[in-house]
């Protein structure tokens, strides 16, 4: 296909998502399976373009003075593929598959700077008081960060191989290490058509060298910092991808007990566990199983559901689709594992509070809460651990107090993700 082609079948995605409010992953695909002439590359480049213009939605569509998805595929070529208007019509001027192009006036004309301050930062207007209570005057920095393109990060697997053996094993994929997480590799998000190699297709994923995680998710599974032969539980394991991190970090010795409550999520850890060569991992998918774990438990780390705020730059369409309802039902779950997963931690143990979401409600708020109903337990200085793993001279993340702290795209370049530790005294 030629770029005509690929901006028409954009268009056409993009009116799906917008038409039956579904997630822009299930539209692409259902796109692919009703067109199967189009290449890998077609359908990777049709992807980019449609997840570039959900991530600036807002901003496409004030330049352009046209909420079309037309205007916003347009847009998407001339704010970030780095077309002009002149090599934008040449390139189009034969293809008969090329859609009409809109009134470009706007965008020669209009300011950015001149928008709304949520249209600036390609958020939704109600969430800006949430943004502006935690991020002050970096809010709009932290939202425009948000919609930028996400790297491909992956976690070096010590099990089975250090991280200088995995960088060599992708080096044609450009990977390099991580500034932050100590076993993380990272490949550059590439710009306009490029896609991301797959990765999971290697020799060295098949032998269980990496895994693909977030630099972000490694960094909060490192700040946990259990020790070799203790008992910990990843309370809302899901996938499973912060429990093999725990299970490297403690060599395959103690203890990681994994246990989600939806067990359609905690399915594909059973084979990732296999793949890594993890010895000392049990898995549980029903809580009373757990019960004679009750105040047992060294570590319990919860990574509790959330808006997943801290991800719009892999999954931007949930952007637009988060309501105040969300959030409250949110609030309600996370309320409930906290409390749930309390139980399990013996006295002297730890409790750490893990979210992807910046939102101050789900974040520093619900540990506020925690503590309130909950005395025996507090905040240990997440900022002292984190010069202690990554050294003075890591970039630093966004934090209140010192104490509980906020990982963004903009501050470590990494998903948005809090991260709290709380030491239970008796």
């Amino acid at each position: 296909m030629r770029l005509g082609g690929r901006m028409a079948a954009a268009i056409e995605v993009l009116a799906d998502i917008e038409t039956r409010k579904r997630p822009v992953a299930d539209a692409l695909k259902d796109w692919g399976l009703a067109h199967r002439f189009a290449g890998s590359g077609d359908r990777a480049a049709i992807g980019n373009i449609v997840y570039d213009a959900l991530r600036m939605r807002l901003s496409h569509a004030w330049l352009m003075d046209d909420e079309s998805e037309t205007a916003l595929v347009y847009a998407v070529l001339l704010r970030q593929w780095g077309f002009t208007r002149t090599s934008l019509a040449a390139e189009l001027a034969d293809d008969k598959f090329a859609p009409p192009a809109p009134d470009l006036t706007g965008l020669s004309e209009r300011n950015l700077s001149d928008a709304p301050a949520h249209i600036q930062g390609d958020i939704p207007e109600w969430v800006v008081e949430s943004f502006q209570s935690y991020f002050g005057d970096a809010w709009l920095a932290e939202a425009q960060a948000m919609a930028g393109r996400p790297t491909l990060d992956l976690r070096a697997n010590t099990l089975k191989a250090n991280r200088d053996k995995v960088v060599k094993a992708l080096d044609r994929a450009g990977a390099q290490p991580t500034q932050i997480a100590r076993q993380g590799i990272r490949i550059p998000a590439g710009d306009g058509a490029s896609r991301l190699p797959n990765v999971t297709a290697e020799l060295s994923f098949q032998k269980g060298w990496f895994e693909v995680q977030d630099e972000g998710s490694q960094i909060v599974a490192d700040l946990v910092m259990p020790s070799e032969g203790q008992q910990v539980l990843d309370y809302c394991a899901g996938g499973g991808g912060k429990t093999l991190a725990l299970s490297a970090s403690l060599n395959n010795k103690g203890q990681v007990h994994a246990y989600d409550a939806d067990r359609k999520r905690l399915a594909p850890i059973i084979e990732r566990l296999r793949r890594a060569g993890t010895r000392n991992v049990q898995v549980h998918d029903d809580v009373q199983q757990m019960d004679a774990l009750k105040e047992k438990l060294d570590v319990v780390l919860v990574d509790a559901p959330c808006t997943g705020t801290g991800t719009w730059r892999r999954r931007p369409d949930t952007k637009w689709r988060l309501t105040q309802k969300n959030i409250e039902e949110r609030l309600g779950q996370q309320q409930d594992a906290l409390s749930s997963a309390a139980a399990y931690v013996k006295p002297g143990g730890t409790l750490v509070y893990v979210t992807c979401s910046v939102l101050p409600e789900e974040n520093d708020r619900q540990i506020e809460r925690f503590l309130a109903n909950n005395p025996s337990y507090e905040v240990q200085s997440a900022l002292d651990d984190w010069k202690t793993l990554f050294g003075k001279d890591a970039p630093k993340p966004h934090s209140a107090d010192g104490r509980s702290l906020t990982l963004t795209p903009a501050s470590t370049q990494t998903d948005g993700f809090f991260f709290c530790k709380l030491k239970r005294q008796s």
